[in-house]
């Protein structure tokens, strides 16, 4: 899939060490529990090659053609916890340090979203993130995305009582 300045593809090889890099790097992970290990980086692109496998969709890898081969991923996938409003769909991204400010996540979000409504039929999108994750959040926003507070949720994979627990949901439905 292609937009303006993007190619969102499936994940080759010679992504995992700049994918593991990505998931190294403390400013990137900011919002996540921990930064990942090579080993725990090459386990999670395992489990998106999976998702693919089983879903028929899921987190692309992102290049910026003339910038870079691999800026991070975006894309859909279908949340493995459950929550009062699983099952669903969810748009995710997480693009390097380098490749923030530049409108890459919102335009390739665009393209996912699209082609989760258009092309798979999806009448619902969602995304989620800790609160304080205000560059996502407006990400999420420009896509049209809307939260209701009382959607917020206490995400089950952390410990009761963690700061990252507390998270915001947004909604988009189909046009």
């Amino acid at each position: 899939m292609t937009t303006k300045r993007l190619r969102l593809r499936a994940w080759e090889e010679h992504d995992l060490a700049p994918f593991a890099a990505l998931n190294a790097d403390p400013l990137v992970m900011a919002h996540f529990p921990k930064c990942l290990d090579r080993a725990e980086s090459d386990a999670f692109a395992a489990r998106i090659r999976d998702h693919f496998a089983r879903h028929g969709f899921g987190l692309w890898a992102v290049e910026v053609p003339g910038v870079t081969g691999f800026a991070g991923f975006v894309g859909l996938s279908v949340p493995a916890f459950q929550a009062p409003f699983t099952p669903c769909v969810e748009i995710g991204w997480r693009l390097s340090a380098a490749c923030w400010g530049h409108g890459y996540a919102t335009e390739a979000a665009r393209a996912a979203v699209a082609f989760g409504f258009n092309d798979l039929g999806f009448k619902e999108i969602v995304s989620f993130t800790v609160p304080a994750n205000l560059p996502s959040r407006r990400v999420m926003e420009r896509l049209g995305m809307s939260r209701t507070p009382a959607d917020d949720f206490e995400h089950p994979n952390l410990p009761s009582g963690h700061k990252l627990r507390p998270h915001v949901l947004y909604r988009l439905r189909a046009p």
